[in-house]
């Protein structure tokens, strides 16, 4: 075992060893390109086409309906590029104001070209407010984007809800589900999803590759120009080993999803009741009960001011957790936007430790977390200008 706890899934997961194993032979000497003829390229050609069946039944989609891209933020991007692109005009996207930096960024870059862009309030637990979609599809709508599941209080929203209404007034549907695939079950018919993002390295496959869900027949313009690969969607030779390991992260995870999120939600329920027994002034982020398997967003009264060394206090125990989203870090110590947008203060905003747990945690894992909190907070609230911790890392 590690001498390291890694309580930071959100963030990235690691290579499950599994995966790993099936990516090996096209590291080692499957070099072929998807797009030759010969029989290196045909073999590359025939893993690419597994991988896509793969991903595809993670979310019961056709394999045809899946398009390989670089990232989850690229998926992301082709979405609502693409979809204005398609229309033949400026048009008007709809998301909320909580959605990851690779909508809302993209969402900026579209309004610098004449996009009208709503971004819906949420409530107090991260929900989207339905009635105030339901005002914002009353105009000419060419793109509702809401998450999937938060990547920062770990709230899920009601997808299936928000995309049937907005079915009911032609409008395409997209949801960023880069934090939800692997960890919930997902069903792009049944939810009635037009778009749908995901993300290798967060259900322990290899970083640089997502891919993008797009239901047959809907129009999207490509956003990265070349060979025509991927439909035409996403010009460049595939990245062959990336894309393997991404199949067989979403088969294992499509596999265990009777079993392991259950896992984590007693995992995660064990944290918050261990938390509240030990930290009486401890509150938690995000709805009560819909939220991902192994999320646990949380505060301590008072200690606030102190979250810097904090974390690095437990970082120096050996245990990662963060502050919220990991493409934030570099505004670190600024209140989180998505806490603000929940209605809490700047206090409580800035306030946040984000526990994300995944497949190979377990319960020992945590009880050492709250030992080492509990130090940590101690020597806090001593007033110590450091906090030192035990010292003894966990074996």
């Amino acid at each position: 075992m590690s001498s390291r706890i890694y309580f930071d899934h959100s963030a990235t997961t690691p290579l499950d060893p599994r995966v790993l194993d099936t990516m090996l032979p096209f590291l080692k000497g499957g070099f072929g390109n998807p797009s030759s003829l010969h029989e290196e390229g045909r073999v590359a050609s025939a893993a690419v086409d597994r991988a896509r069946a793969q991903v595809a039944a993670l979310i019961s989609a056709e394999p045809e309906e899946i398009i390989f891209t670089a990232s989850g933020t690229e998926a992301d991007n082709l979405a609502l590029i693409g979809a204005v692109r398609a229309s033949g005009k400026p048009g008007h996207i709809v998301t909320s104001t909580i959605e990851h930096a690779a909508i809302l960024e993209t969402c900026k870059f579209l309004k610098g070209g004449g996009t009208k862009i709503t971004l819906l309030p949420i409530d107090s637990d991260g929900l989207v407010r339905t009635d105030s979609l339901l005002r914002a599809l009353q105009s000419n709508v060419t793109l509702v984007s809401i998450m999937a599941a938060n990547n920062v209080v770990g709230t899920i929203q009601p997808v299936e809800e928000l995309a049937h209404l907005t079915k009911l007034h032609a409008v395409l549907f997209h949801t960023d589900a880069v934090q939800a695939g692997g960890k919930i079950p997902l069903d792009v018919n049944r939810q009635h999803v037009d778009l749908l993002s995901l993300s290798a390295h967060k259900l322990h496959g290899p970083k640089g590759v997502g891919a993008l869900y797009v239901r047959k027949g809907t129009a999207l313009g490509p956003i990265v120009f070349g060979g025509g690969q991927e439909r035409g969607l996403r010009s460049a030779t595939e990245n062959v080993a990336a894309i393997v390991g991404f199949g067989a992260a979403a088969e294992i995870s499509r596999r265990e999803l009777a079993s392991e999120p259950r896992r984590l939600e007693e995992l995660r329920e064990y944290l918050a009741a261990q938390l509240k027994h030990r930290f009486p002034q401890s509150y938690v982020f995000g709805h009560p009960v819909d939220r991902l398997p192994g999320h646990l967003s949380f505060g301590l009264r008072g200690q606030e001011a102190g979250l810097g060394k904090m974390l690095a206090a437990l970082d120096r125990s050996g245990i990662a957790v963060s502050a919220g989203s990991a493409c934030s870090a570099q505004h670190s110590g600024e209140p989180s936007g998505v806490v603000l947008a929940m209605g809490y203060d700047a206090e409580r905003a800035r306030g946040l430790i984000r526990a994300s747990l995944g497949r190979f945690n377990t319960a020992q894992e945590i009880d050492h977390f709250l030992d080492v909190l509990s130090s940590a907070v101690s020597s806090l609230t001593a007033g110590h200008g450091d906090i030192h911790p035990a010292e003894e890392a966990f074996a």
